[in-house]
């Protein structure tokens, strides 16, 4: 899972693309490209929801990563896909802990 959004994560090398000015940030290829991998995003926490413990969870956080996005001017935080990205992580957050505070009973 944690691979194949390293691989597809567009942040360490396009944002310095765009800051240098050599990328603009409406090209359609960078709008792409992030939307594919906040698409794959949200799979992985989906896919993830039933197996992740909450410190799994808490890791895959698209937040903080939607944060520089947005700074940079490359997300709008009403962005469908990143909407989708929060509610998966939202989700999977939810069944960790809710699995969690099972275990803790039992």
């Amino acid at each position: 899972m944690l691979p194949l959004l390293q691989r597809s994560d567009p942040i360490p090398k396009l944002l310095p693309q765009v800051r240098l000015g050599r990328m603009p940030k409406d090209s359609p290829a960078l709008q792409a490209i992030i939307s594919s991998w906040l698409e794959a995003f949200a799979t992985v926490l989906k896919d993830g929801e039933r197996v992740l413990d909450v410190n799994g969870v808490l890791r895959l956080d698209p937040n903080p990563r939607l944060a520089v996005l947005h700074e940079a001017g490359l997300v709008d935080d009403n962005d469908a896909d990143a909407r989708a990205a929060r509610s998966a992580y939202l989700s999977a957050l939810e069944s960790a802990t809710q699995r969690a505070d099972v275990t803790a009973r039992n």
